[in-house]
């Protein structure tokens, strides 16, 4: 298997070529383990407020011991929608104990987004924070879900900072639309309730799909990636046993920016994290700097994760530089690429080399990271980690030596079963146990790899996909729009941003009727930046609309 893996001669020291993906039957009997194991320890915090692993145990065995009570059996689908607070981690794992399968939701996601969200994965019950309820509200008798848990930002802070925050967030700045939705209980009530009864145990498998996270894939259409036990215990292990030579159990206190509904956060931040006892702080807004560098003036923090719009903004934020980096071990970049200028300014600042990584929904998501120990290479993703392995292929499917371009493929036990209910998709994407990540690449004599170009249309917003065939559809639905493409085009901050073409079918269609439109069906990073009006779009001899050749001009 070395031959195959030339990457391992630049393994830092301590780090094993492979992990054992049977370590554990279950995620949850993972965490069960890691609950006794650090029990005193502090687990989560966020705005303040500390959970040790042991309250963790106790509030998410009530949480799971409620949602049986409300009729929800092993194999149910809950539907997960809030930003960074203290309630994730306890109806995370509150919901994996009751066997239920967790849908991970974007809470920004429009009613449309919700719907085909919800329907497609048959969601049952939600929990979600009261400021999208007047969002769900739109769609929620076309669903099944029947069990409705709201949360208010404030609700786990306790007196009377709890009271001050959702007063602040309601009547100050307003973003709490009205609501109606009846039989729907609180987060704290539903703890509450949940003391009166006993946690059914529930035994599943290795190849159980515990997390249905979707992702657009090779296409617009947002699918279900069926990620198993096996897959997250898996990828759980390799980050771990990549950062582990670095940190030290139960020492580690890591800042998390990023969303844990977002697969790079829910593996490394929540699953990670908790697997080696250290104290993860939530930070709910990271678009509002200010708290961000607050956060991280009130923790010795060890590690920091984020994406490259991030590591920009806080780099060229004017108090960063007054930020105590002494305890700084680990930076890791994923989610989009890393910008060299970026991630320079980010060493010369806190001292610690900024790694980047790489992965997808698909892959659990991480597939490589560049060494921890500051032997990475910029403008690289890295080397495969343990139990990985990585190739270039062409487009017949062939492998290439070092050195030549090509499609990337990975193979190794993170790799998901497949896309929920799409089994063209998924034969498509995996072929042979290998996954087809659609990004075209090539590897160095080091083993390195490196990103050259997509072979998807895909567009790159501050690590989050967004695709193509969505935007057109949902601007070719305006009355007014004869054709349309969407491309995506460089952008300083950002990485990319939307940028589209359209052919008017009504002369009085404007931009801002457009950027309107689109702000009602589309999450806010979705929505196009650049509006481009033009007579005709250029198309192939079979009138396939030439997106490349947009993106070109």
């Amino acid at each position: 298997m070395s031959e195959q893996r030339p990457w391992l001669k630049n393994y830092p020291k301590g780090i094993p070529a492979n992990i054992d993906p049977d370590a554990y039957p279950t995620l949850v009997a993972m965490f069960e383990e890691t609950f006794k194991k650090y029990a005193k320890r502090p687990a989560f915090s966020c705005m303040g407020k500390t959970l040790s692993y042991e309250q963790v145990d106790k509030l998410s065995k009530n949480f799971g011991a409620y949602l049986h009570s409300r009729g929800l059996e092993a194999g149910d689908r809950i539907a997960l929608m809030m930003p960074n607070l203290i309630q994730y981690p306890i109806a995370l794992f509150g919901a994996l104990r009751a066997g239920l399968l967790v849908v991970n939701t974007n809470p920004l996601y429009t009613p449309r987004e919700m719907h085909h969200q919800f329907t497609d994965a048959g969601v049952k019950a939600i929990i979600i924070a009261e400021n999208y309820a007047a969002n769900l509200q739109k769609i929620i008798s076309d669903t099944e879900i029947k069990t409705v848990i709201i949360t208010s930002l404030g609700e786990m802070l306790g007196f009377p900072k709890k009271q001050l925050i959702n007063f602040v967030v309601r009547n100050i700045k307003r973003i709490v639309p009205k609501y109606d939705i009846p039989n729907t209980v609180s987060f704290t009530e539903a703890l509450t309730q949940g003391k009166k009864f006993t946690l059914k145990p529930y035994q599943g498998t290795q190849d159980d799909v515990i997390v249905l996270q979707y992702t657009g894939g090779t296409t617009g259409v947002a699918k279900g990636a069926m990620l198993t036990n096996r897959n997250l215990v898996s990828n759980m292990q390799q980050i771990r046993s990549w950062m582990m030579p670095f940190l030290k159990e139960q020492g580690e206190i890591a800042i998390c920016p990023l969303p844990l509904y977002h697969i790079f956060a829910f593996t490394v931040n929540c699953l990670a994290m908790m697997n080696i006892g250290a104290l993860s702080v939530l930070i709910t807004n990271p678009r509002d700097l200010s708290s961000v560098v607050k956060v991280m003036k009130t923790h010795p923090f060890t590690l920091f994760t984020g994406v490259n719009t991030l590591f920009n903004a806080l780099v060229n934020y004017k108090d960063f530089a007054s930020v105590d980096f002494s305890s700084l071990k680990v930076s890791v970049g994923g989610g989009m690429a890393v910008q060299r200028s970026v991630a320079e300014k980010w060493q010369k600042i806190t001292g610690c080399f900024l790694s980047e990584g790489y992965g997808m929904t698909e892959s659990s998501p991480v597939a490589t990271t560049n060494p921890l120990d500051g032997t990475g290479r910029l403008g690289t993703i890295g080397l495969p980690l343990p139990s990985t392995i990585m190739r270039i292929v062409d487009d017949q499917g062939a492998a290439l030596p070092i050195g030549e371009v090509g499609e990337i493929q990975i193979q190794g036990p993170q790799v998901m079963k497949g896309y929920y209910n799409r089994p063209e998709a998924t034969a498509n994407t995996i072929k042979d146990g290998w996954l087809s990540t659609g990004d075209i690449g090539k590897m160095n004599e080091e083993g390195f790899f490196q990103i050259v170009d997509r072979k998807k249309d895909m567009i790159l917003v501050s690590g989050f996909n967004v695709f193509p065939n969505e935007i057109e559809e949902v601007i070719a639905s305006h009355p007014k729009v004869m054709e349309v493409a969407a491309v995506g085009v460089p952008h300083e901050k950002s990485g990319e941003v939307v940028k589209v073409f359209i052919v008017k079918k009504d002369k009085s269609l404007d931009k801002k009727e457009i950027i309107a439109f689109c702000r009602e069906n589309l999450t806010g990073y979705k929505v196009p930046k650049e509006v481009v009006f033009k007579k005709d779009l250029p198309k192939t001899n079979v009138g396939k609309i030439l997106r490349r050749e947009l993106r070109e001009k």
